[in-house]
């Protein structure tokens, strides 16, 4: 069975049930440990639902199929939200969810390709996933294959030298296989991104790049399968990018509310509740 785009179009509604879905997990998997990356699971969970149940194409049982799309996460760190995509997906079983981040565990605490099925690359040192999306569609258009690769990355990512040289890359090779996804919270483990080193106007910055750019508010189920359609369907022999504008700990308000920071506290009494809000307003 091929999962995304082969499969019958979701409804916006179910997308919508996705991101839940996602965020619920991720807070689960973050309760275990007593603490992960979660504010940037709940930003980024309606572009993960979007991502694996509308625009890219896999098979459950076989992540290692040849022509699957390449799903790259370049920022590590994330891993706990894709965890939480690769569950619901269906690549990894819901019943391996208690062991996040534990020993001999399938999902360690940053992402690692020779652990986990579904995990295309070893995340860990930022900046590098844009440039091995560029090695793999690369080698993906040698092979006259069809796949697609996606690279989701971070907008602190845009500060590394390595992801304009990738880009420049990309564009110089016409590689119109490759889709590129900024999760653009503004928050990096020193602060604001926009305050450590701007990257804004982002847009323009890739257009003089070369690439079809998007930049959707990444919060909007409606948005993002419009951008992921259109990225798609261009027709010009470009790399793709769409920069999505999240907003930190998307979906629990009383974690939306306190002052944000790169990694968000949780307290011990507070997994069950931030549970409990996202279930006041699980999508029917």
């Amino acid at each position: 069975m091929n999962i995304g785009l082969s499969s019958d179009r979701r409804s916006n509604v179910s997308l919508a049930r996705r991101a839940y879905n996602i965020r619920r997990k991720a807070i689960q998997m973050g309760e275990v440990q007593g603490q992960g990356y979660v504010g940037q699971a709940l930003g980024v969970a309606d572009v993960l639902a979007v991502s694996f149940f509308h625009a890219a194409e896999y098979r459950p049982e076989d992540p290692e199929w040849e022509g699957r799309d390449r799903y790259l996460l370049s920022i590590g760190h994330y891993a706990i939200a894709f965890y939480a995509a690769l569950i619901e997906a269906g690549i990894l079983p819901e019943e391996e969810l208690p062991t996040y981040g534990m020993d001999d565990s399938r999902m360690p605490m940053s992402g690692m390709a020779s652990y986990t099925p579904g995990m295309e690359m070893s995340g860990g040192s930022l900046g590098l996933g844009l440039g091995i999306a560029v090695g793999r569609a690369m080698g993906l258009k040698r092979k006259g294959s069809s796949a697609l690769v996606f690279n989701l990355m971070s907008d602190g990512e845009l500060g590394e030298g390595s992801t304009w040289e990738a880009a420049m890359s990309a564009a110089h090779h016409g590689l119109d296989n490759l889709i590129c996804i900024v999760d653009f919270n503004n928050q990096q483990a020193d602060g604001a991104s926009t305050r450590m080193l701007s990257s804004e106007p982002v847009d323009k910055k890739f257009e003089a790049f070369g690439w079809f750019v998007q930049r959707v508010d990444g919060n909007d189920i409606d948005a993002l399968v419009a951008a992921f359609d259109a990225a798609r369907g261009h027709d010009k022999p470009q790399p793709r990018v769409i920069i999505c504008d999240t907003v930190m700990c998307k979906g629990v308000p009383f974690l939306e509310s306190r002052e944000i920071t790169h990694f968000v506290r949780v307290e011990a009494d507070e997994w069950q509740k931030a549970l409990a809000v996202l279930d006041e307003e699980a999508p029917k």
